[in-house]
């Protein structure tokens, strides 16, 4: 399985710095990911829902570490490529 498209929306809010959707193989969506800046460095969230008691849990996630590691590898780089994009259109 292979990512095939990567779409990102910025944000500029305090943790919250911007949205993907992610395509694989060209046929399948996953949208509503959600780049945060941590205490340690940037990480992706996957889509959620709110739960009635407000804990929040995943509607999709990677099965093993090793797809979570290259989503999250592909999604930041494309995240730093827009955004190096929009500071650029900013000048």
């Amino acid at each position: 399985m292979e990512i095939t498209e990567i779409r990102i929306t910025l944000r500029n809010e305090e943790k919250l710095k911007g949205f993907a959707n992610v395509t694989f193989d060209n046929s399948f969506v996953v949208r509503g990911l959600k780049i945060i800046a941590g205490n340690s460095g940037y990480f992706v969230s996957m889509p959620s829902r709110k739960r009635p008691d407000g804990s929040h849990q995943d509607i999709c996630h990677p099965i093993n570490n090793e797809t979570r590691r290259k989503i999250e590898e592909k999604v930041l780089e494309a995240y730093e490529v827009e955004l190096k994009a929009s500071t650029a259109q900013q000048v």
